[in-house]
């Protein structure tokens, strides 16, 4: 059986030392090599802290780095000619429309969640959103961990995203409401973070009528979910030629 030669971008991270425990479960999968600013000289592969200096062969790239790293592993994938999975969350408007660039050259596969259950959420607000609003308001709550950098999540934005595509851009986002003392809005889509402890993350939508409320949830009760997804994205990007790609692509 052939392996996917994979090099990890961020491998000393949380979700990156995940995925390096998962690929040495799986046959099919084994990284080559990695990047971090931290180094581990027990490492069972070599760790390059710029990865411009990889001299192993590898077919694809997984990126859980940080978006400071954004240029430096973009630049990596198109400089090596290889497709890439970019799971880092957090990025700038600028650095997305980098990375559609990007694709015109190699594949890129990007999604704002790996997470098949939550990519199912999508469809199911989608669809919830189209028949209740503008009768019901809508409501996102995300929470996570006391690590998390960014807020709102990127799965949040990716929620809110899909949402509001399907009701032609109608939605406003807000984020806070204490600084304005005004009734809400039928156009408004209030997104509210939580950060504490540990929690892997959990999204909550909620449709508020006059009398029902709907809420869709998806709780991640281990990252492990999250690498899964990563690495099913490396072996689905395997040979794809140039292109953006995401959950929708690979689980249809």
């Amino acid at each position: 059986m052939s392996q996917v030669k994979i090099f990890l971008s961020g491998c000393m991270g949380r979700m990156g030392r995940v995925i390096t425990e998962m690929c040495e479960e799986y046959e099919d999968t084994v990284i080559v090599a990695g990047s971090d600013v931290v180094a581990n000289p027990n490492s069972a592969f070599p760790i390059y802290d710029d990865p411009t200096k990889c001299q192993e062969d590898f077919d694809v790239i997984i990126d859980f780095s940080h978006v400071s790293a954004f240029a430096k592993i973009t630049e990596f994938a198109e400089t090596k000619n290889k497709p890439i999975v970019l799971c880092t969350t957090g990025l700038s408007e600028e650095q997305k429309a980098d990375m559609k660039k990007l694709s015109e050259k190699v594949g890129v596969f990007y999604s704002g969640n790996m997470s098949l259950g939550i990519n199912v959420l999508i469809n199911l607000v989608k669809k919830a959103a189209a028949q209740l609003y503008p009768d019901f308001e809508i409501e996102l709550v995300e929470e996570h961990h006391n690590k998390k950098l960014d807020a709102p999540s990127g799965t949040a934005l990716m929620i809110a995203d899909a949402m509001n595509e399907t009701l032609d851009n109608q939605l406003e986002y807000v984020y806070e409401r204490q600084s304005k003392r005004q009734k809400r809005e039928k156009k408004e889509l209030g997104i509210h973070s939580i950060r504490g402890g540990n929690i892997v993350g959990e999204h909550k939508v909620m449709f508020i009528g006059g009398e029902e409320i709907l809420t869709i949830s998806h709780s991640a009760q281990t990252r492990s979910v999250f690498a899964r997804g990563a690495v099913s994205a490396a072996k689905f990007m395997l040979g794809k030629g140039p292109g953006m790609y995401d959950m929708q692509d690979m689980v249809g």
